[in-house]
């Protein structure tokens, strides 16, 4: 059995996707964020989780902020840390204390549209296909080793919110299906790429 820590910011969509996947070998010992007023952290309470906000606004840092949350962390003994919505670019020293169990899930095809928003700039770039990436996370924002991608099409007149909708839905599949790779053992990191995780159409498949 794994121990999970989800970190979220917000409603954490996907910390409830993964949540309710149920997964074999996968305990989600807590979920964690950086704003008290989360709502997610509301829902995982209602469903037994233990839950703890630290408010990174209390802090004068970004190092700070993360030198206080990794002991908060750590007391729950994870195998793998799942940012699910965490608002926060991390810092490096964050990044190598869980190196190689710290997963991320960005709302593009890596390494197209690193950062912010992405389902804006996929359209001004006129893309034929958007999707998300997860991927282990490093000190270099969203360029850590892709675990798996799901790709959609962008329709003719899409705004940014239906592609948004189209794309999240493929989270809430891919998301939940790479932390039980995780928990498997199946996933071996070789230089900048991951192997023993979904095959590169999964996210067509899935949809289907």
């Amino acid at each position: 059995m794994k121990n999970v820590v989800i970190l979220i910011s917000g409603r954490g969509s996907n910390m409830q996707a993964i949540v309710e996947a149920r997964l074999p070998e996968v305990r989600i010992a807590a979920v964690l964020s950086n704003r008290p007023d989360a709502a997610g952290l509301a829902w995982a309470q209602a469903r037994g989780i233990e839950t703890a906000a630290l408010n990174h606004k209390d802090f004068d840092s970004r190092e700070a902020f993360d030198r206080a949350m990794m002991p908060l962390i750590d007391g729950y003994r994870p195998d793998l840390v799942v940012l699910a919505g965490f608002m926060r670019i991390l810092t490096p020293a964050f990044c190598t204390h869980y190196e190689g169990r710290l997963m991320n899930i960005h709302p593009s095809l890596l390494p197209a549209f690193p950062g912010l928003h992405t389902h804006e700039r996929a359209l001004a770039a006129g893309c034929r296909v958007a999707g998300c990436t997860i991927h282990f996370v490093t000190a270099e924002l969203d360029c850590g080793p892709v675990i798996a991608q799901g790709a959609v099409p962008v329709l003719d007149g899409d705004t940014a919110d239906d592609l948004a909708a189209r794309v999240l839905a493929v989270e809430h599949k891919l998301y939940p299906q790479a932390v039980a790779d995780f928990a498997a053992g199946r996933l071996k990191i070789r230089q900048n790429r991951v192997t023993g995780s979904l095959p590169p159409d999964a996210g067509a498949q899935l949809l289907a």
